[in-house]
């Protein structure tokens, strides 16, 4: 974005406040309604004038304290428990597609690859880390192939954007996806299941049971889910369908409150995920080199040829701890937890097979995958302000320790190539060890304004062997080695703003905040020189003001932001001969503007409308002799947009019944940093739309939903190697009914 673009955005912005501004002034004060400090649950309905009109506050614990949506001065997304279950919120690409400023690399599915506001990275090498990444309840989830969770059963997800750290957890440069699941209730029984029939031979199952033990001093909560499909891709030459789903997950929990003063709270959980591998296509040709004559392209999203199914199969599971004592002064919570994660994907990359009479005919056969184990564990120990402080504040010490063997496996068979098959490995054996520090405060200073800031240290141990001495020849690599090397990477981040309470209904608020992400080796290094060296941290800073207001009475809420990341040494990647290769950029600039508004104009009918502007661009970038500055950042698109109508009427015998439509659109996205064709996703236009009956009877409810219905086909991963692109495209449309059950 030019600087015009920027200031037409704060205009934009300016404008929405005078808005607001006059809207309050027509509208009559809303001073009589409390701010929620402590709700006791994620979202709880305010009463004003005009009734069921009002939209419901909703409560985040965003800064380590629970408080209402709007008096959090940062810009988030948030789903509740009612829009997960309703809108079949189930994996992280659910989510992706619904919050602006918010992408991803689905490729494989399995491994996401997350981006906020532009900030991301296709680093999946053992030692790398995620620029955006995923807490759930509070316990990052460090590799991409650990993000295995089921959003049933859950409270709430929010998604954080900008440099996070300060008050809790891992350090992250770009944003953070906080799943919170819903906790034990120690004075109440309660359950709830539902089960999914759909096209596809899709079949879904889930349920929990919350039950008090004696005393009404602690609960357990059992939560499960299955979900399945036959797959959505035909495989013609093998007369099987592929990427199809198989996935069990279930959770454990005990929770007790021993004396008013003691919180305990355990978890077990654990994620069984079997599929076939990814259906590839040969996509564009590369007509300037010769390999290319030896492919048959396939543009059709519903059918491959590939000569064998591939499998994809992951098992992890964890445990978690936490206990909170309540002193006179403060809540001291100690937090402890280790993650198993077993990986295994294989899969035909070419998509194609060597029958010359097929029309998938490849004479240049190519697959591969990765196989990872990784174990991950965390420590936490944090002491925070009472919920009616009036100077809040968190200090805490936190541990984080991860080990990862990973193979990345190619292999070619092609007689033009070579008269054997021929196999390649990089084996990467990494080891991290990171410590911090961190502390952050809100301090009133006049009823009105509200100065908060944080301070984070942190100190990355990092060692990786790597080496590709098991392969038959090196393929990708320039040369054998077996490479053992290790660095240390520390650096200080922080936040600051102002908090400007302008009545009980608006606020606004400026910050600044600093976010940092350590070094790593790449995983893939085409010689020992590249293993031993490693790629340096990268930085961003991020400047924000936005505002927050509730208009009419509770019914209309309208938020906006404007931000600027000046972001250095942003870690990038670039495939070269189909090696991916970790490189620092030298510098970019990320500036944009986001707007969420929610209304309900009249009873029944809710419209929720959100847009993000994402202008991402390198300012310095050399690679390779050739200079990418002025280009976009890869996988960073300009425009997401969110439109989301539901209409409830109300029926005689007491049920509801509810239409919904989610619509979203995004821009072309290019998936490399030379912004040049094929490399290049189209802009999208994606519809889900849902009909509930609720209320029916014996608390059973029925839900007939559709996913794509305009049966969007976009790609959401390409790869160029030995002369052509290689693809993999997005479900289709899908539909079904789901019947579900609340005690």
């Amino acid at each position: 974005m030019k600087p015009l673009s920027i200031r037409l955005a704060a205009r934009a912005c300016s404008l929405g406040v005078i808005a607001i501004c006059a809207a309050s002034a027509q509208a009559q004060d809303n001073s009589d309604q409390p701010r929620i400090e402590n709700p006791p649950s994620d979202v709880s309905a305010e009463t004003g004038q005009e009734g069921a009109r009002t939209l419901s506050t909703v409560t985040v614990t965003a800064q380590r304290r629970a408080e209402s949506l709007q008096d959090v001065p940062v810009m988030i997304t948030v789903f509740g428990a009612d829009e997960i279950a309703a809108a079949r919120i189930q994996q992280i690409d659910d989510i992706v597609t619904r919050t602006p400023g918010l992408n991803f690399d689905a490729f494989p599915a399995s491994q996401p690859r997350l981006y906020i506001r532009g900030i991301g990275s296709a680093d999946r090498g053992a030692s790398g880390d995620p620029s955006s990444a995923v807490f759930l309840d509070e316990v990052y989830l460090g590799r991409p192939s650990a993000v295995a969770f089921d959003a049933f059963d859950v409270e709430r997800i929010e998604v954080l954007k900008g440099p996070q750290g300060t008050l809790y957890g891992r350090n992250v440069v770009g944003g953070a996806i906080n799943v919170v699941s819903k906790r034990p209730v120690i004075d109440s029984f309660d359950a709830s299941a539902n089960a999914t029939l759909g096209n596809y031979g899709r079949l879904d199952g889930a349920g929990f049971v919350n039950v008090p033990l004696a005393g009404n001093t602690s609960a357990l909560r059992v939560s499960g889910s299955y979900r399945s499909n036959d797959g959505y891709v035909k495989n013609s030459f093998l007369g099987r369908d592929v990427e199809d789903q198989e996935t069990v997950s279930g959770r454990l929990q005990y929770y007790a409150e021993p004396t008013e003063q003691v919180r305990m709270h355990f978890t077990l959980d654990g994620t069984r995920d079997r599929a076939t591998g990814n259906a590839n296509h040969v996509l564009e040709l590369d007509e300037n080199n010769p390999l290319s004559n030896f492919y048959s392209q396939n543009f059709d999203p519903d059918v491959t040829y590939g000569s064998d199914p591939g499998f994809m199969k992951r098992d992890t599971w964890g445990v978690r701890g936490e206990v909170s004592y309540d002193f006179s002064f403060a809540t001291l919570t100690g937090l402890a937890s280790h993650r198993d994660l077993e990986y295994d994907f294989n899969y035909d990359f070419d998509g194609g097979n060597p029958d010359p009479s097929s029309p998938g005919y490849n004479e240049v056969g190519i697959g591969g995958g990765n196989a990872e184990t990784a174990t991950l564990s965390s420590q936490e120990l944090r002491l925070s302000s009472l919920p009616d402080s009036a100077v809040t504040w968190v200090v805490g010490l936190y541990h984080y320790n991860q080990d990862v063997l990973r193979s990345d496996i190619l292999t070619l068979d092609a007689a033009v190539i070579a008269p054997i098959e021929l196999r390649e490995a990089f084996i990467a054996d990494a080891e991290l060890d990171s410590y911090a520090i961190f502390g952050d405060m809100s301090v009133p200073l006049t009823d009105n304004i509200t100065l908060f800031g944080g301070l984070r240290y942190s100190k990355d141990k990092k060692t990786q062997r790597v080496f590709n001495t098991e392969s038959d020849a090196p393929l990708r690599a320039d040369e054998f080695y077996d490479v053992t090397a290790s660095a240390e990477f520390d650096d200080w981040t922080y936040r600051a703003g102002l908090e400007y309470q302008i009545s009980p209904a608006h606020m606004a608020y400026a910050s600044l905040s600093r976010g940092f992400k350590s070094g790593g080796f790449n995983g893939e290094p085409p010689d020992a020189l590249a293993a031993a060296t490693p790629f340096d941290p990268e930085q961003a800073i991020q400047y924000e003001i936005g505002q927050k207001s509730t208009l009419f009475d509770g019914v209309m809420i309208w938020n906006n932001s404007i931000f600027y990341v000046d972001y250095s040494d942003l870690q990038t990647t670039q495939t070269v001969d189909g090696i991916r290769v970790i490189t620092n950029a030298g510098k970019a600039h990320i500036q944009g503007y986001e707007t969420q508004m929610s209304v309900n104009p009249y009873e029944g009918f809710n419209l929720a409308v959100a847009y993000a502007y994402t202008d991402a661009i390198f300012d310095e970038f050399m690679e390779d002799g050739v200079d990418y500055s002025g280009n976009r950042i890869s996988r960073s698109p300009k425009h997401k947009v969110t439109v989301s109508p539901a209409y409830t009427a109300s029926l005689p015998n007491g049920s509801e019944l509810t239409f919904a439509v989610d619509y979203q659109y995004t821009s072309k996205i290019f998936d490399d940093n030379s912004n040049q064709p094929p490399e290049l996703r189209d802009p999208t236009n994606f519809v889900d739309a849902r009909i509930v009956l609720d209320n029916i009877g014996r608390g059973m409810s029925v839900s007939l939903w559709g996913k794509n219905l305009t049966d969007e086909r976009t790609r959401t991963f390409q790869g160029s190697f030995l002369g052509a692109t290689f693809g993999a495209f997005n479900p289709p449309r899908t539909y079904g009914v789901t019947l579900s059950w609340d005690y």
